[in-house]
Order: C-alpha cells, then structure tokens, then sequence
C-alpha cells in the first residue's frame, strides 16, 4: 500500500479574469476549484496510474468534509483524522493576466491529534510506500516530518519526501528513496546559485551525501534531472505546449516516478513517467488525466 500524508489540506478556488482592480467589484469570467495540498494531489495522480494510497491528514469543518466527500475514489482510501476545532483552508488563485494567490491558514492541530497520526503510522507494514509531502501548519512542531519518520525508522519501507528547507534536510538522515527539489530550493538549501548543469549535478550529489538515495532535480522548462543512488544520472525534457497551470505538476512527478519503480524498477522509465505526469499536470486546469498521461510519454525523450 502507498500511504500518503498531507497536514495542511486544502480547496483550491480558482478565479479566471481578463483584470482585476482594487477597491471595486470584480466578476469572473471563469471558476473552478479543486481538492488539493501535495499529498492528496499524489495520491489523486497514483489513481490515474491505477494504484492504490491512502490519503493520511487532518480535515476540519465543511470544508474537510467537503475534500473527504470529493476524493472517493475507488483507487484511494481516506483516513483523515478530524479535528474538532477550525475549518480547513481554502486558497484562493486570482488568475487575470498575471496570479495572485491568497492562501488560507487552516485549523490548529492540537497534540493529541498528532499523536492520533503516529497511531496511524504503525499501520504501515514492510514493502509499503510512505510519501510526506508539503508545507506543514504553523501549529506543527518544525520537526514533525522526523517524528514520523522516526516512528517507521525500523521499517522496511519506500519513503518520498517532497518538502522545501529545514523541512527537506532534517529528513536526510532517514535515508528517503526519493527526494525532489527544484533549481531554486537547492540554491536556498546550499546558499549557492545553483546554474549550470554541473552545479545541478554537484548538489543533488550533496544531498545524497547527506542520505537521500534518489534526487531529482525538477528544471521548469528544461525537463529534470536524476541522481540514482546507484550513482547513474538521467535526464527528460518537456514538451513544448502552453503551460496553463503549475500547481501540482510537482506533485505528479512524484506520483509518476513512484508508480514507474514499482512497476518496472528501471529509474530511466521512473523518470520519464514522472516528467510525463507533471507535464500532463502543467497542459491541463487541473491535474494530470490518464489520456494526458500516456499522449506526453509517448512523446517525450
């Protein structure tokens, strides 16, 4: 079983307008929304390659009640824990021209309810998959990711972690399969501008010398890059189709590596499933489709 672990979930309200001004009424031209936060996003991806998760987190109010309705789906289990207090965000995505963003805080979690997710976490048996991913509430201790992981360290799991800082690098020393920063986050991560091909390369080796197995490092438009803990280095473009959306293309990349090894447990083939999920995320409102999925891989290299 694939189980993934989302603290921070979220309805994405998307509003599409030719402009906006400030300080009057404004009318959409357009409006959708979303069952989002990076975690969830996976596990609605794995769906599309036919695998089943397990979608872990906290839900509050209607709006978590909402997000639990809406992601029933014969491919993914939902075992939120629900708390008691609060309401779970909505962000709001003001797409006019340029995007604004305007991100909800969500409820507090309270210890009890942390304690209600390593409770949870014992469930999880030798050979599952276990991916934590996304930002974490204010309300989280800054070393909530190790809490869990330290809860499975004795277990012979696949673990995904795809998080940004201090969240990304206290997990190192669990030895996560796969790790995925972007050009940018390196930089962040290392204080150094991080260019070239070498430089993408040196510091994805860095990190690995820190414990993750596998990096990939996600470029934008010039495609990814693969560290393997082999230490073989892969690397796939992207297509050149108008990119309508990147929320959750990240996410997607993950849910594709992830199904490609298990599937074939080839990483040039768990790349290039990836780079076709978030792809197929990127030309598409929402995420990545299975129709979309198989038209990009077709055609990447």
């Amino acid at each position: 079983m694939i189980y993934t672990v989302t603290l921070s979930p979220s309805i994405d309200y998307i509003v599409r307008m030719s402009n906006m001004r400030s300080n009057t009424t404004n009318r959409t031209d357009s409006e959708e929304f979303y069952f989002g936060g990076k975690g969830i996003n996976v596990s609605q991806v794995l769906a599309e390659l036919d695998l089943d998760s397990t979608a872990f987190g906290f839900i509050a109010g209607f709006t978590g009640e909402a997000i639990e309705k809406g992601l029933r789906n014969n491919r993914i289990r939902t075992d939120f824990i629900h708390l008691n207090e609060g309401f779970t965000r909505i962000n709001i995505k003001i797409k006019a021209g340029g995007e604004t963003e305007i991100n909800g805080q969500g409820p507090d979690i309270p210890e009890a309810a942390l304690q209600q997710l390593m409770q949870k976490l014992d469930h999880i048996k030798d050979g599952d998959t276990l991916v934590l991913a996304g930002s974490i509430p204010k309300t989280c201790p800054d070393d909530i990711y190790e809490r869990m992981l330290e809860r499975v360290k004795d277990k012979k799991i696949m673990i995904a972690v795809d998080a940004t800082r201090k969240l990304l690098v206290n997990s190192l020393s669990m030895h996560p399969f796969l790790i995925k920063p972007n050009r940018l986050e390196l930089s962040e991560i290392f204080h150094k501008e991080v260019e070239t091909e070498d430089d993408v390369k040196k510091y994805a080796g860095k990190l690995q010398e820190m414990g993750a197995r596998n990096v990939i490092v996600s470029l934008g438009r010039k495609g990814a890059f693969l560290l393997d803990e082999t230490g073989a280095t892969h690397s796939c473009g992207v297509l050149k189709q108008p990119v309508i959306n990147t929320v959750g293309a990240g996410d997607s990349m993950v849910a594709g590596f992830i199904a490609g090894y298990l599937k074939t447990g080839d990483y040039g083939y768990a790349l290039k499933l990836g780079s076709a999920c978030g792809n197929a995320t990127s030309f598409l409102p929402g995420l990545a489709t299975r129709a979309k999925i198989d038209e990009v891989f077709a055609q990447l290299k």
